[in-house]
């Protein structure tokens, strides 16, 4: 059976560094960093200081205020981000259309905060007084049933929970349902909530954390000096679809997507295989799933976590893949400007890589100053760069020993 050609239609975000997909672009492209000073917790009482938290965000400007009570914030990101994008989609979802509309929004860890909250009211005041939203506010999978409520999509309709690579796998697969035709539009990406007193603990106390206290220079992919990632919220959104279905109705077409690669490690809970092999294996399944040779890729966005292990080897993995042509395409991480979303980094990530296809510009890595020798690809330091640039790829690694990675390239009809 031939394969559906599904391209993207509509971008949706709320990062830290703009409240929708356009100026967080325009952000990304400036280097300008969302990271701060954390406020969502005490500073006082962590090693880590600092965090990418978004700015003047309000739930209200999409929903009631009654509904937005019955959602954990990473739900809100979702429903918020997703409204955007189908917004931006000029997509009209109908009775007759709903049952081919689906919804895959993964998240890494949920309602975190909801159950922080819930459990000291339990703690304090007993059974009675939990909230009989706990549940509901908690569980993963919420943001995709509340979105596909809000938008009265009815179709295929899923959760990734994989860690960091949780966006990532949540675009590629809805991808999948496109292309064997069990859908016409996905809406899909990921949103995170995590900057919580509990995760932000479990995160410094597995030391992955940046203990850097200057904000503007603690994420620094690839950097000889980093030290650790920084904590970031927010969601990314985009709505894939059907090529001729898109044709159809009119839509604008950003870009095309055209391979998907999942793997695993089996190696360690947190820890990447050595030399990225897993990483690896994820980018090669992703360029035969799209028919491309490792010459046509042009650009990567990087998971690029500022941690010692995930740059090194991911590059080793780049390096593996690529061969000579590595140090000829541009690499670069977008952490380094909003800090580590988890589970959502791979949905903001994909419009950043969608946005240097379209607009032939390619994001920076910032703060890159003091050169690794483990780190030596072109790492699009400090400042963006134009660049016309046909195929791009962007990876996702995720606890647990997930991988994954999406391929796109420039729309031709």
């Amino acid at each position: 059976m031939e394969k559906r050609r599904v391209v993207v239609t509509g971008l949706g975000a709320v990062t830290p560094v703009g409240n929708d997909a356009d100026t967080s672009w325009k952000n990304i492209l400036a280097g300008l960093s969302g990271i701060e000073k954390v406020t969502r917790v005490n500073a006082d009482e962590y090693p880590a200081k600092v965090a990418g938290e978004l700015k003047d965000f309000n739930i209200e400007g999409f929903i009631d205020k009654k509904d937005a009570r019955k959602m954990d914030r990473f739900t809100q990101y979702a429903v918020a981000a997703s409204m955007m994008a189908v917004k931006d989609a000029e997509l009209k979802i109908t009775d007759e259309n709903a049952p081919r509309v689906g919804v895959w929004i993964g998240s890494g860890i949920g309602g975190m905060e909801t159950f922080e909250q819930q459990h000291e009211t339990f703690l304090k005041r007993g059974y009675r007084r939990v909230s009989p939203f706990f549940v509901p506010m908690l569980i993963p999978d919420m943001a995709t049933g509340q979105v596909s409520i809000m938008l009265g999509a009815r179709g295929f309709n899923s959760c990734t929970v994989t860690a960091c690579a949780t966006g990532t796998n949540s675009i590629g697969d809805a991808f999948k349902v496109i292309q064997r035709g069990d859908a016409d539009v996905m809406v899909t990406g990921g949103a995170e909530a995590p900057i919580t007193k509990m995760s932000f603990a479990g995160f410094c106390a597995n030391t992955a954390l940046s203990t850097n206290h200057d904000p503007k220079s603690a994420s620094r992919p690839f950097d000889k000096n980093r030290d650790g990632f920084v904590m970031g919220e927010g969601a990314g959104i985009i709505v894939l679809e059907e090529l001729d279905h898109a044709i159809e109705r009119g839509a604008k077409i950003y870009a095309e997507i055209v391979g998907y690669g999942a793997t695993g490690d089996a190696y360690h809970i947190t820890a990447p295989a050595p030399e990225g092999e897993g990483g690896a294996r994820a980018m090669k399944m992703a360029l035969d799933d799209a028919g491309l040779s490792p010459e046509d890729i042009g650009y990567i966005n990087a998971h690029g976590t500022s941690t010692e292990y995930n740059d090194k080897f991911e590059t080793m993995a780049i390096k593996n893949v690529f061969g000579e042509h590595a140090y000829r395409l541009a690499v670069s991480s977008t952490k380094s400007m909003t800090g580590h979303l988890l589970g959502a980094a791979g949905g903001i990530e994909a419009i950043f890589t969608v946005m240097a296809l379209k607009e032939g510009i390619l994001p920076p890595t910032i703060n890159l100053e003091t050169p690794d020798p483990e780190c030596d690809l072109d790492y699009v330091p400090n400042e963006a760069r134009k660049s016309d640039i046909q195929a791009a790829i962007s990876n996702s690694l995720g606890f647990g020993g997930h991988n994954a990675t999406i391929a796109l390239k420039k729309y031709e009809a």
